[in-house]
């Protein structure tokens, strides 16, 4: 039995080549995350997963981004293209027993998809405020206010967690209310702690109470409270989120390959720095020359408590059939929801605002 190491790292194409197979062998690797460019149908991705938890015992964790709208990996071929999480909030303003009623819906959907083509995991929900500043985060965002974004984000987990999926919440300690994006640039918030408290962080730390298994943390500085970004922060990992808040699940680092992530050095450094602030997992995507100079370059011991956190992601219950999954009331009920939700004009703004 070989343990989860601490780097998530991706593949190149619709299925492994012997370089890959020899990567994601090495103890150092723990998951694979997916993207768009290894789905071509509902068959070749099952055929792809299940080669990668051949590889290892326990298998490697496998995780995509799959929030709906602009940032969903996998769509077409039997997928449902998802609305943005915005129009969750659009509809809860106007009802919110129905808000509530299609996250829950539709977040049973995603996982169900997900979990029956071997995917464990997908990193959402997105827990930022939608500021209006935030091109990156926008409709990403359930809605602007904090308490409309916990109650779409508790509905939207429990319907994952119905189809055996935890949830990953997503960019803390908040990346909604800065303009500037980490994808390519190097974002700074310089508001109080205190703000922050009042406005960005309340979902997170109202997941934390209720124990969403997971977070990512954003590579974003706030200066109030270190100079570091957060996923590098000893102060905000370790300090505050799991002494101050105790929270006991897992935290990805965002894909360290960012430009917002150069602020930690070289590759080999990103890593030290997110591990040693406490992270569990850390993403290296889209360089595989930099995942293999990690490999490389560093060990890493052991870790019991780290890899019971991974482990407890792991998709878990009956996975059914794409039959079953049809003629499950569920599925034409969040069909119901996806196209009360759809909106022509919004349909033709995911594909034009592609990330």
């Amino acid at each position: 039995m070989t343990a989860l190491g601490p780097l998530m790292v991706d593949v190149a194409g619709l299925a492994l080549t012997d370089s890959e197979r020899i990567r994601l062998r090495h103890p150092s690797v723990g998951g694979v995350i997916l993207f768009a460019r290894n789905f071509e149908s509902p068959a070749q991705l099952t055929a792809l997963t299940t080669e990668i938890r051949a590889l290892r015992h326990p298998h490697l964790l496998i995780a995509v981004d799959q929030e709906g709208g602009r940032v969903q990996r996998f769509r077409d071929q039997g997928f449902i293209h998802l609305p943005p999480m915005g129009r969750l909030g659009d509809v809860l303003h106007q009802d919110r027993q129905a808000g509530i009623e299609a996250a829950r819906s539709l977040g049973w959907l995603m996982a169900a998809q997900l979990r029956q083509v071997g995917v464990d995991l997908s990193f959402a929900p997105v827990l930022d405020l939608n500021r209006g500043v935030s091109g990156v985060i926008g409709d990403r965002a359930f809605a602007r206010e904090p308490a409309a974004v916990t109650a779409l984000a508790i509905a939207w987990i429990s319907g994952m967690k119905e189809a055996g999926m935890s949830a990953v919440g997503k960019h803390f300690p908040g990346h909604g209310s800065i303009a500037e994006d980490s994808h390519i640039a190097h974002p700074v918030d310089r508001r109080a702690l205190e703000t922050i408290e009042r406005e960005d962080l309340r979902p997170f730390l109202a997941l934390i109470e209720r124990f969403i298994p997971a977070l990512m943390a954003a590579h974003v500085i706030y200066p109030a409270v270190d100079d570091k970004p957060a996923g590098f922060s000893s102060i905000w990992i370790t300090q505050m989120l799991r002494q101050q808040w105790q929270y006991q699940g897992a935290v990805f680092t965002d894909d360290l390959t960012m430009a917002a992530a150069e602020a930690g050095g070289e590759i080999e450094a990103r890593v030290d720095a997110a591990l040693a602030a406490g992270c569990d997992m850390a993403l290296i995507c889209n360089h595989p020359e930099w995942v293999d100079r990690v490999l490389a370059a560093r060990e890493y011991p052991a870790d019991p408590v780290r890899e019971a956190r991974l482990a407890h992601l792991m998709a878990h219950g009956h996975v059914p059939s794409p039959n079953q999954l049809v003629h499950d009331p569920r599925y034409p009920q969040a069909l119901a929801w996806v196209e009360r939700l759809y909106d022509a004009q919004t349909e033709a703004g995911w594909f034009l605002n592609e990330e």
